[in-house]
């Protein structure tokens, strides 16, 4: 089967669709081709289902989340030029355009007002279709075609079919959820095209903690806690906020930002998470505290008294930890386990042993290295015609909506510069 179009969009997720609607509103005829059975897939459950669209950081601030100097992590270099293309106003007045008006929410997430990924997803799908946009299902890309001149030439699909095309662009995302399509597919593409990969990894991922008291203190929601990770006895981050005890180990909003941090130090030493149940007070404050409810609980029982500083589900941890007996009088409580239970209240230590699978981590971390991508156009720098665009490049930040605005403003510079050079040929 022949096709028109000479502008191919590999993958109808959040960078694939805007770079093919915005190609084919500046005049390029395109073609998108989706191996799942509908578009936006993953998408469709990004925020729980409520699509954290992006965030109202300023500039500075909004690129400082993807900066990781530690893992020589050049995203927020790389992305400055397309966030001075399409940023954050552009995407809430896209949106808005589309009939998907938005709210701000704690932090400056940015949500569809109805919270439904859904209706974002369905949005960006009829923009493409709108503005010209052929649409195949079904069809996943295994091949690259390249000249001898080092030119696009087609893209094949697993049927065999090959698909002529004078420009693609590589929106396949990650390879975390293969379930909605992101299956490292385009990390075969780029390197059939010459393109380093660098080695991929779960980003924003649950972490696994040694030991059975995570089982212990399931379901268990922190608020408000300070969580600090530790190399050896070094702290090397922290975060404020809320976390969940699940039966592996530890997971929320926090420890899914710590995640990529640690997952780098795994196995360079013991790594520790420290936990501080009680942030707004500095340890005099505490003991204080303690020393007053001893006093006046003083008849009730060890146990009992914990009630009143610990979460339920937390206290027989607690218990054990300290070596305190769980009917010990309040006020027979020496200074030496009182200064234990502070200690257990502002560092509880956890070890940290692993991650869970990349399969169920929110952001693949890694990617196409962005040193061989031309930022003012997403352009590969190896290959006449070919351009990447969204989480297939090795950009990636913490929670917040930031990874969605990376997505979307690549996938708006791609599509406009894939148009632009569609124009001159």
């Amino acid at each position: 089967m022949v096709h028109k179009a000479r502008v191919v969009v590999v993958g109808g997720g959040a960078a694939g669709l805007m770079a093919a609607g915005q190609a084919a509103m500046a005049g390029a005829p395109v073609l998108l081709l989706e191996r799942m059975p509908r578009l936006a897939t993953k998408l469709r459950i990004t925020g729980k289902g409520r699509c954290n669209l992006t965030n109202t950081a300023d500039r500075d601030e909004f690129l400082a989340h993807f900066a990781f100097p530690e893992v020589e992590d050049h995203s927020h270099l790389f992305l400055r030029n397309a966030f001075a293309r399409f940023f954050v106003p552009d995407l809430v007045a896209f949106f808005a355009a589309l009939g998907v008006p938005t709210v701000v929410e704690r932090g400056g997430r940015v949500f569809p007002e109805s919270n439904d990924a859904h209706q974002v997803a369905e949005a960006l799908s009829r923009f493409a279709e709108e503005q010209g946009v052929s649409v195949r299902l079904h069809s996943r890309v295994v091949q690259l075609e390249i000249k001898d001149s080092g030119q696009l030439r087609a893209v094949v699909l697993g049927d065999g079919q090959r698909i002529p095309a004078r420009a693609a662009i590589i929106t396949t995302g990650g390879a975390s959820y293969p379930g909605t399509g992101s299956s490292g597919d385009g990390y075969k593409l780029a390197r059939q095209a010459g393109h380093s990969i660098v080695p991929v990894r779960p980003a924003l991922v649950p972490l696994v903690i040694a030991g059975p008291e995570p089982r212990r203190m399931m379901g268990l929601s922190l608020r408000n806690v300070e969580v600090g990770l530790l190399l050896d006895g070094v702290e090397f981050a922290r975060e404020f906020g809320e976390m969940l005890f699940t039966h592996y180990g530890v997971s929320g909003p926090i420890i899914l930002t710590l995640s990529g941090p640690s997952v780098q130090r795994l196995g360079q030493g013991r790594l520790e998470m420290s936990i501080n149940l009680k942030p707004a007070l500095t340890p005099e404050k505490l003991d204080a505290r303690l020393l007053r409810d001893l006093d006046e609980f003083g008849r009730k029982n060890y146990r009992n008294l914990l009630k009143g500083l610990l979460p339920q589900k937390m206290i027989d941890v607690v218990v054990d930890r300290s070596g305190i007996s769980p009917d010990k009088p309040g006020h027979q409580v020496t200074a030496p386990e009182r200064e234990r239970l502070r200690t257990l209240l502002q560092d509880f230590r956890l070890e940290v042993v692993g991650h869970r699978p990349l399969e169920e981590a929110i952001v693949t971390a890694g990617g196409v290295d962005t040193q061989e991508v031309d930022p003012r156009t997403m352009a590969s720098r190896l290959t006449e015609g070919l351009y990447f665009a969204g989480e297939v490049l090795n950009v990636q930040a913490d929670t917040g909506g930031y990874n969605l605005q990376a997505a979307f403003s690549t996938g708006y510079v791609a599509g406009r510069a894939v148009a632009e050079a569609w124009s001159s040929l």
